[in-house]
């Protein structure tokens, strides 16, 4: 007994003396390591957002959480230095949820605060500047269009100037398709909006998705009558239409469901209306639905296609934005938490054109209309005009109330700040005059420094202009490759007689393997192009050479342009016929 007595005092002055050489005596004890504080994650407004509205005041909607392993004790919300909230008692003061605490905010640059105190008296501050802009009331592009959603840090529908019901706690992302933001959505979340006004005998839809496969089966747009006898698991599928997704051997398969009054329709492309969710990139859906026929679009193409004798709207007084729910849950197709981007509904049958036309939109980032100003849509900003460049009347336009009017020693410029991308792509209405026989049309080139009176480098960036040929214009176009140019010369091919009244459409593309230069919708040139280079092209010219291009004597033209537009992507053949 004593043996052992003896046995388990040395051991236990063993151990002690392993644990004191472990220690690092210069590291805090345990209970002297510091302690973090609150965790907060901010999910709207968020950090270099905008907000827009067409009223000087617009609401914004402020989601926030907030965790804590010791306990909140307090948490302040504050929006430029000036407390809108302060909250104190807690359900759970280890997890805070705010998703619906609104305020209105006026146009400028705004800061909004969070603060979080913990019971250890940590403190815990996230902020985030946004910015609320004044828009002019939304304008249609697309005949039909009835609905339009842009999700630019708001739920507002841009044509009704209402904002969908948020259920749950959905958000915004900054990978946007179009613009600076678009709807993320979250588990048990989604938006709703009355239908009233949007239902009649033709139907369209269009978007854009970034799809999360997690969950594997989402309701995507929903308009639904209520299933009184299951209102649990709703899924009366005798009116309205069900679009949604479902898992497909990994990918992810879309399919509608439309009713016609009394039974219901299946548009299932199979294999064909299939999108991999692993590559993350934005997909364009769509479809239309007319009083004889149902299709489904995928980037433009045809997934599925067939006979309908035309939709009944009983009972569908809800839109659902991102869920099956709260009328079609009874499969399980709920919340989708994928990316969505500019939502447009329309009160027509959306043609494969009109589809294809707005695939192409959503990499559009330039656009002038000449409408009595020089402004890039997108930006806001104007072109800087060089000389006296004018306008066309009316009667002149392409389309809208004016044109641009070239003159002698006229032209314009802008910076190429967010134009320039690996692919490139411009598409504009041009009525050519042949005096002078020579000039640039759009030029985006690195400076000469060698020969600033008659500049012509053509290692980066493009030149497009036209040349006199027996009488004809002939478009090209030279492009550089960082060490040299490649010319797009498609001859007779490329020829526009002087003499027409009529508007002619030109576009050109260039990838990374190709460039093509279009007149009416025809390839006039087509040849590999390893791609190219943008070294020192700061500069877009619009209508002259000037000042990058002048060494062969193209500079202004007195030609009329409309319509001018400008890609992010090298387009197809068929969106670019798309806009005939």
């Amino acid at each position: 007994m004593m043996k052992n007595k003896l046995l388990n005092y040395l051991g236990t002055i063993f151990i002690g003396i392993l644990l004191l050489g472990c220690q690092d005596l210069e590291q805090p004890g345990f209970s002297d390591f510091p302690y973090d504080g609150p965790v907060i994650t901010l999910s709207s407004p968020m950090d270099s957002g905008v907000i827009t509205s067409q009223e000087e005041m617009a609401t914004v909607v402020i989601q926030f959480q907030i965790e804590d392993d010791l306990g909140i004790a307090d948490v302040s919300v504050q929006i430029d230095n000036v407390e809108i909230v302060n909250i104190s008692e807690f359900t759970n003061n280890r997890l805070l949820v705010v998703d619906d605490l609104t305020t209105e905010v006026s146009t400028g640059i705004h800061t909004l605060t969070i603060t979080a105190t913990d019971i250890n008296d940590v403190v815990v501050m996230e902020t985030a500047v946004f910015e609320k802009i004044d828009v002019p009331p939304y304008t249609p592009l697309f005949d039909g269009e009835q609905f339009y959603m842009a999700f630019e840090g708001d739920y507002l529908e841009a044509i009704s100037g209402i904002s969908a019901t948020a259920v749950g706690n959905p958000g915004f992302t900054a990978d946007a398709k179009v613009g600076t933001e678009a709807y993320e959505g979250a588990a048990d979340s989604y938006l709703t909006f009355p239908t009233t006004g949007l239902l009649g005998a033709q139907f369209s839809a269009s978007f854009w998705t970034k799809v999360n496969a997690t969950p594997d089966r989402a309701g995507v747009l929903v308009i639904g009558p209520p299933d009184a006898d299951n209102p649990d698991a709703q899924n009366n599928r005798t009116s309205g239409f069900r679009f949604f997704r479902e898992n497909a051997n990994g990918m992810q398969r879309y399919k509608l469901n439309v009713g016609n009054g009394t039974a219901d329709s299946w548009f299932d492309g199979g294999a064909a209306a299939d999108v991999d969710p692993t590559t993350n990139e934005w997909v364009h859906l769509a479809f239309s639905i007319s009083e004889s026929e149902v299709v489904v679009y995928i980037n433009g193409e045809v997934v599925s296609q067939g006979p309908f004798s035309g939709i009944d709207w009983t009972g569908c007084d809800v839109l659902s934005i991102m869920s099956g729910a709260p009328r079609f849950s009874g499969w399980g197709h709920l919340s989708d938490s994928s990316y969505l981007d500019d939502l447009r509904l329309f009160n027509t049958a959306l043609t494969q054109n009109e589809i294809l036309a707005m695939v192409a939109q959503g990499d559009e980032i330039f656009k002038l209309g000449f409408n009595g100003n020089y402004t890039d849509s997108y930006s806001g900003e104007d072109c800087t005009e060089v000389g006296n460049p004018s306008f066309t009347g009316m009667a002149g336009a392409f389309e809208g109330s004016s044109a641009y009017l070239g003159a002698t020693d006229s032209y314009l410029t802008f910076p190429t700040d967010g134009l320039l991308n690996e692919e490139f792509s411009a598409v504009f209405r041009y009525k050519v005059n042949a005096i002078p026989d020579r000039a640039g049309i759009l030029v985006v080139g690195p400076q000469d420094t060698d020969n600033p009176d008659a500049q012509n480098n053509r290692t980066s960036g493009f030149r497009l202009f036209r040349e006199n040929a027996g009488g004809m214009q002939r478009i090209k176009l030279n492009v550089g490759n960082g060490t040299g140019d490649n010319w797009f010369d498609g001859g007779a091919a490329a020829d526009i007689d002087p003499n027409s009244s009529q508007w002619t459409q030109i576009a050109f593309t260039i990838s990374g393997t190709e460039a093509v230069v279009y007149i009416d919708g025809q390839v006039v040139r087509q040849d590999a192009f390893a791609g190219v280079d943008w070294t020192d092209c700061n500069i877009l010219s619009i209508m002259s050479g000037a000042p990058r291009f002048t060494g062969w004597g193209h500079l202004s033209d007195e030609s009329a342009m409309d319509d001018l537009r400008i890609y992010k992507k090298a387009l197809s053949q068929a969106e670019i016929q798309s806009m005939l």
